[in-house]
């Protein structure tokens, strides 16, 4: 959780040719208020790749995600249950039952990707409020000034990422539309020359199907980078305890955000696969 209270490691070489801070620990109060900075700040570079510090936090989420998925997978085939199997389960079974209100029978088909797109989103949401998560700080050198950066930041708090999950629903939509309606049959929902009105209505359609991308990435990331922004003042102001019920709504606006995504593309995706007439 971001706090005025920030432990500053060393650089680990934003630039290429950036040069050596000092390589001692620091504890520092900040006698202002933080930067807060709208896109992800570079940590480090391998090759001609920036390793951001929102790209570092999806990293480690994504490797968490990994260990609890394969530990789940062998307790399903083991023959003693552990408590990780029962609660991944339970979280399973209800995220489910969300999305077969509206897909029905096609819930198995679409579950494992709109699965993903729930617990991805909500794992990183509720990564950006750990503690350390933008109050560690890291010395940057660049073209020789010094500068810190916070060495983990939200990964929905960055517009990149919750662009490129936008990307991936509005695509998989496209997709799924033409798989199961057929490529003419889904394209007359856009370019239909029958009529004035029907032209005029797929035009519009068009602009809707755009706009998700839109929706989907700005809603996913003003929510998110918002309530970071809350608990950094709130925690500068008054750092010890009042921050703690915002503390708690970030944690309920990290799971209806991550529901409403996965949702709206449960939703996006059954009107795609139903023919039009």
């Amino acid at each position: 959780m971001n706090n005025p209270f920030s432990l500053i490691i060393p650089a680990l070489g934003a630039e290429k040719n950036s040069q050596p801070a000092t390589n001692d620990f620091e504890f520092k109060i900040f006698s202002e208020m933080p930067k807060i900075s709208i896109k992800a700040e570079p940590i480090f570079i391998i090759g001609d790749f920036s390793i951001t510090n929102s790209l570092l936090l999806s990293f480690i989420v994504l490797v968490f995600f990994f260990l609890i998925a394969k530990s789940y997978h062998q307790a399903v085939s083991s023959r003693r249950k552990t408590q990780l199997y029962y609660l991944v389960n339970f979280f399973l079974r209800t995220i489910f039952s969300f999305f077969s209100s509206t897909l029905k029978d096609r819930t198995r088909v679409f579950f494992p990707l709109l699965g993903s797109l729930f617990f991805f989103i909500i794992l990183n949401n509720w990564a950006g409020l750990l503690p350390g998560v933008g109050s560690v700080l890291v010395k940057i050198s660049k073209d020789g000034d010094l500068h810190y950066h916070h060495l983990l930041r939200g990964n929905n708090a960055d517009l990149n990422t919750t662009l490129a999950l936008a990307l991936i629903s509005f695509f998989i939509i496209q997709f799924e539309g033409i798989r199961h309606v057929g490529f003419k049959e889904y394209l007359k929902k856009f370019l239909n020359f029958t009529n004035p009105v029907t032209f005029f209505v797929g035009v519009l359609e068009i602009i809707s199907e755009l706009s998700k991308v839109i929706s989907f990435s700005f809603r996913l990331f003003g929510n998110i980078f918002a309530g970071e922004v809350l608990l950094t003042v709130m925690a500068f102001l008054v750092p010890v305890l009042v921050s703690f019920p915002f503390l708690v709504l970030e944690v309920f606006v990290g799971f209806v955000q991550a529901l409403v995504f996965s949702m709206l593309s449960a939703v996006f995706i059954s009107n795609a696969i139903v023919k039009h007439h």
